[in-house]
């Protein structure tokens, strides 16, 4: 919980009555590998932080998935749009190893927002956090080779990316598995 005060306190004066109200309405929950946190069909009623661990979105497809995200920790994890809208998600999260994360519902947000000075500050951080990786995840697909994007992903986590198996990297960066082979091949 510590990993989150000190996420929240780089951008914003969190007082202890703030933060207090704040973690009396996180809840702690571990989940294995290879769970899903979210399924497509589902409304995300959970905004969450990633103690540790790792998780990916991705679309089922009956054919192949599309993995398009992953999160690893000391990060905000959500289907945030969902979430905003209360909708069913298109897609789903997935854990990809053991995961803990500290999570907020819906309706506990809305309180933060409304019973704390700092509560809407840390909604926007969380939001603005969540829409800048996915802001640079579509400039990578637009302005990167693969071969870049696998280099990005790499430098970001190289230890946690090594857990990570690589038909869903060869997804997330939009080749076949053979490609990303090729590619880790030349690069080695």
């Amino acid at each position: 919980m510590e990993q989150i005060r000190q996420y929240l306190e780089k951008t914003a004066n969190l007082t202890d009555r703030d933060w207090n109200f704040f973690c009396s309405r996180l809840i702690r929950e571990e989940f294995p590998k290879k769970h899903h946190i979210l399924k497509a069909g589902q409304t995300e009623n959970h905004l969450s932080f990633i103690e540790t661990g790792m998780v990916r979105f991705y679309m089922p497809k009956e054919e192949n998935e599309l993995t398009f995200s992953f999160v690893f920790e000391h990060s905000f994890v959500s289907g945030y749009n969902s979430f905003l809208t209360q909708s069913p998600s298109a897609y789903n999260i997935e854990t990809l190893t053991k995961t803990t994360l500290w999570r907020l519902t819906y309706n506990d947000l809305q309180s933060i927002y409304s019973e704390t000075e700092i509560g809407n500050t840390i909604g926007r951080k969380a939001g603005e956090d969540l829409f800048l990786k996915k802001s640079l995840r579509e400039l990578s697909l637009l302005n990167e080779s693969a071969e870049q994007r696998y280099l990005n992903l790499f430098a970001e986590q190289p230890k946690l990316i090594k857990e990570i198996p690589l038909k869903y990297i060869a997804s997330y960066i939009g080749i076949t598995p053979q490609a990303l082979s090729r590619i880790r091949k030349r690069i080695s």
